[in-house]
């Protein structure tokens, strides 16, 4: 494999890693609070639909992203009311935002354009193109650095800067800041937190809401920037697979780049089965290399990465001791 091809492998598992990142990060603060969201997956392909129906619509890939957005925020909420006001069970109504994400978009998709569940391509000021950042074209002919400046890191729709901006953004918030303090702690004693006189609910809606923002970041780059429009089921399991990297990571967000990111270059090896099989030396069936991620997410699953201990109070509703 030389170098060139190296670089476009790291340049595709950046762009496919950006919504894996973006949901990793959304669930570890959900879960750092103590609400355990398996309903990630819905929100991206509420996300994902929303903001490639109203860029197509529109002509604006900005006004596609608010509502991208506000469709996951929409989720949020219900999966908030659902196990934070009524203390329902977190898992099976995360499931069932899943199942409602599932068919409700389809249907509208559907409804509004006539497609077979799918929104128009989405072309021109509707879709997100990609940056160029400076010096790249002036330093692509330095030995190795220019290449990979050029190639890997500039090159990219605004949102995959977006998405790497909110790891340092989501530790400093995590670990500087009294907010951070008090979510985690929410997620470990929410007893102890209430004996401080700081809201439990609040603090909880409040992260299952970043949770919403970040996931519709997510959906709506998988519409308007990865691909040019919505199409059923789209984000084919990338929820799961970001808690799995969530897993994996420890609950911490620097952790969580590294595994998307791993995750996110399994993809782009599945995308490329010459480059598997010149390195390999053997022919891969390309369906084996497709699953590649999802055997990763299994094995993460199963434990075999080492001991992984979530929040203490992490899936249990508060019950105010009167």
């Amino acid at each position: 494999m030389d170098y060139d091809t190296l670089l476009q492998l790291l340049g595709s598992t950046l762009r496919l890693g950006t919504p894996l990142l973006l949901a990793c990060l959304a669930g570890l603060f959900s879960e750092r609070a103590g609400i355990f969201d398996i309903g990630l997956e819905g929100k991206m392909l509420m996300a994902a639909m929303t903001s490639a129906a109203v860029a197509a619509l529109t002509g604006s890939v900005w006004v596609g992203l608010a509502a991208g957005i506000a469709g996951s925020l929409l989720m949020a909420a219900i999966h908030g009311i659902a196990s934070i006001t009524f203390r329902g069970n977190q898992l099976i109504s995360g499931v069932a935002l899943n199942f409602i994400a599932s068919g409700i978009t389809v249907l509208v998709a559907q409804s509004l354009f006539r497609q077979g569940g799918r929104t128009p391509p989405l072309t021109g000021d509707a879709r997100f193109s990609p940056i160029t950042l400076p010096f790249a074209e002036q330093l692509q002919a330095v030995p190795v650095l220019g290449p990979l400046y050029h190639d890997v890191i500039s090159g990219h729709p605004i949102l995959v800067y977006v998405a790497l901006l909110c790891v340092p953004a989501t530790w400093w918030l995590l670990y500087r800041t009294r907010f951070g303090l008090r979510l985690r702690a929410v997620g470990e004693n929410p007893a102890a937190v209430d004996t401080a006189g700081i809201s439990v609910i609040a603090m909880r809606f409040a992260a299952v809401a970043i949770t919403g923002v970040l996931c519709g970041l997510a959906g709506a780059y998988m519409s308007t920037a990865l691909q040019a429009g919505f199409g059923r089921e789209m984000t084919a399991g990338r929820g799961y697979i970001a808690l799995a990297a969530l897993i994996f990571a420890k609950w911490r967000p620097w952790q969580a780049l590294g595994a998307t990111m791993l995750f996110g270059f399994f993809q782009a090896l599945a995308l490329r089965p010459d480059v598997v099989q010149g390195v390999a030396g053997v022919k891969v069936p390309v369906s084996a290399l497709d699953a590649l991620p999802y055997i990763l997410t299994v094995l993460v699953l199963a434990g075999f990465v080492g001991k992984a201990i979530p929040p203490r109070a992490g899936g249990e509703p508060y019950v105010k001791e009167r």
